[in-house]
């Protein structure tokens, strides 16, 4: 079981909660079941998957942190087995906490987070708010042989050899990418859009590759 934020111990009791989804913003939703509402904190990827919905099925982690000052008991709710085991992995690894893991799952969706890790795309989990390279860096060093003993990247149909096999600039990517989310734009998106771009003109100037995805992104 992963440690939660201050070493204390994760139990686990509740897998899944099935009910009418009563209320949700992009950090929490709250689930009714058998008369019981269950306020969840969510990642935006939870966000726009059920936002819409009348019935939801969260997938649960539970941390519960004991022997402090104050005991404390949350449920964090995923739309899917494969983020919430991603985000058991990240809060596994020293300087990711709760908040954190929860922020880069909101920042990248789970098979953009594998291809991050599996290709050791560092620069781009620096880009999410709160991460530092140290970090990035111990997040591609702990995660990168876990996602595939654990099954996560194959579920995914993540393709770990992206990074080797592509014709793309990797730098001028990255490059265009760190400028955008200068500019105020998420990096998932901003990778996406740059991504197709320089598949499509590879000799592209990362200058004129940053034109062309303020023209496209949305």
């Amino acid at each position: 079981m992963p440690p939660a934020e201050g070493g204390q111990n994760v139990f686990i009791m509740i897998d899944y909660i099935r009910g009418e989804l009563t209320e949700i913003t992009p950090t929490q939703a709250v689930v009714e079941a058998h008369g019981v509402g269950y306020a969840l904190n969510i990642s935006l990827n939870t966000y726009t998957a059920v936002q819409t919905q009348r019935e939801v099925k969260l997938y649960v982690h539970e941390a519960i942190v004991t022997g402090g000052r104050d005991d404390s008991y949350t449920l964090y709710g995923f739309f899917s087995k494969q983020e919430r085991a991603l985000y058991r992995l990240l809060i596994t690894v020293s300087g990711v906490g709760a908040n954190t893991a929860r922020m880069i799952l909101s920042s990248l969706s789970p098979k953009e987070l594998c291809n991050v890790i599996a290709n050791g795309d560092e620069r781009m989990l620096k880009s999410v708010k709160g991460i530092g390279l140290r970090t990035a860096q111990r997040i591609i060093v702990d995660l990168k042989d876990k996602i595939i003993s654990s099954g996560i990247a194959q579920e995914l149909s993540v393709d770990t050899q992206a990074a080797h096999d592509s014709t793309i600039n990797n730098d001028a990517r990255n490059e265009a990418v760190q400028a955008m989310v200068m500019l105020g734009f998420s990096p998932a998106p901003s990778s996406k859009v740059i991504t197709e771009i320089l598949k499509a003109e590879p000799t592209l100037p990362v200058e004129q590759v940053i034109k062309k995805a303020l023209q496209m992104i949305k």
